[in-house]
């Protein structure tokens, strides 16, 4: 079994290849071939990566390339986990839309809208390689905005899923808290990509979800970064991004007097790289968990194997809509639970979405669709008329002002611009 991974450099590999050690049961990889145009990074994280598996007695091959086209080919399966324009750019989505009083996040809002610009068309190139290549080949996208650019994928035919570590770190969290197995307890996860309520837990057939809101909100809402009434009022778990929306001139307000996620990110990367190139080192370092994407290993491990040995496994993933939330497209993304065999991702019944949360689904829907125009597309209107329906901008100034900032930032990696 052959894994690519397109984004191979990045310091979250030795995350991925630890789990492929852990969890070669599951997803028994032979060749494993790391992609990345960063020569340097790549060696380094190949290197490790090596390490890793010769540690825990894996026999797999590790190989680097940056030849996209010769590491894909022949591929089961193609990890994506690419960031367009690096920390850099990140930094910079992460800034200039607080100069309007609006949130400065990579995920959402304006800064996301960038990133999705930035994004789409590389992947979708990526994609098309693939496709030449390895033509039966299941592509994983964990490259953010990942409801976006799944939607991209899909909308031009590929065999894709998107993938989002959020629901299984509830999972794992809310285990540790109730003292059971992980696998004990199942989500009732609903929306769209970063942007999910946790409506039950369950555990034993019995919904345990009040049970843990009463017992443990404190800690639930201290990760959350909300207060715990949040939780009370609303009877469910929203994910921490939902905090941008629930929490918005907060959220602007702390941003702007302190140091932006993608400086300690840069910083972090720094350190990590130089673990990286010690030749004594064979496990991931415990500082890669400060990194982000708990858990990436097992739930891309667990979406990888269903879809390769057609388990027909339920995971949390993003997946076409395709009648599953009735007030949204078919064509629209969502995330929820699905049971996943060699067909792809197929959404398990989901009960009626309450009109709080149903409104802003179909808000963010309905910018994802006028985002996803404008990364095929290009132009000035369109970037305009997706940051007005952004819930988090909405505001004609404040979308022509950012529109402004937008193309003043990424210019270098819009064709169109």
């Amino acid at each position: 079994m052959k894994l690519a991974v397109v984004g191979g450099g990045s310091t979250y590999t030795p995350e991925l290849v630890d789990g492929f050690a852990r969890l070669r049961d599951t997803l028994p990889v032979t060749e494993l071939v790391l992609i990345d145009p960063d020569q340097g990074r790549l060696e380094l994280v190949g290197a490790l990566a090596r390490r890793i598996l010769a540690r825990q007695g894996h026999p797999g091959r590790v190989t680097w390339t940056a030849d996209l086209d010769a590491g894909v080919d022949g591929a089961d399966a193609v990890l994506l986990q690419l960031r367009v324009g690096g920390q850099a750019a990140r930094q910079q989505d992460e800034t200039w839309p607080l100069e309007c009083g609006c949130v400065g996040q990579e995920t959402t809002g304006a800064g996301g809208l960038a990133k999705a610009l930035r994004t789409v068309p590389v992947v979708l190139d990526i994609a098309e390689r693939v496709r030449r290549r390895s033509p039966d080949a299941w592509i994983v996208d964990f490259t953010n905005p990942v409801g976006i650019v799944t939607r991209a994928l899909l909308a031009a035919g590929h065999r894709a899923v998107g993938l989002c570590n959020v629901a299984i770190g509830f999972q794992r969290k809310f285990a540790h808290l109730l003292g059971v197995a992980p696998e004990e307890v199942a989500l009732e996860h609903v929306g769209l990509n970063h942007l999910t309520w946790e409506r039950s837990v369950t555990v034993g057939g019995e919904d345990v979800l009040p049970r843990l809101i009463a017992e443990h909100g404190d800690a639930v809402a201290a990760d959350l970064r909300m207060p715990r009434s949040v939780l009370e009022r609303l009877g469910a778990v929203p994910s921490y991004y939902l905090r941008y929306f629930y929490g918005h001139d907060e959220v602007v307000r702390e941003l702007r007097t302190k140091p932006s996620r993608a400086a300690e990110v840069a910083a972090m990367e720094r350190q990590l790289l130089a673990l990286y190139a010690d030749p004594a080192l064979a496990e991931k370092p415990a500082l890669l968990a400060k990194r982000g994407g708990a858990f990436y290993s097992e739930a891309a491990v667990a979406l990888t194997a269903s879809l390769l040995r057609d388990t027909g496994d339920v995971q949390v993933v993003n997946t076409l809509n395709n009648g599953t939330l009735p007030f949204l497209p078919d064509d629209a993304v969502i995330e929820v639970p699905a049971a996943v065999d060699a067909g792809g991702a197929h959404p398990l019944p989901v009960r009626p979405l309450e009109p709080l949360y149903a409104g802003l689904v179909a808000n963010v829907t309905a910018y994802e669709h006028l985002a996803l125009e404008a990364a095929l597309a290009g132009g000035r209107d369109r970037v305009f008329r997706a940051l007005l329906a952004h819930p988090l901008v909405g505001q004609f100034d404040h979308a022509d002002r950012l529109t402004d900032a937008l193309l003043a930032h990424n210019r270098e990696h819009l064709a169109w611009a």
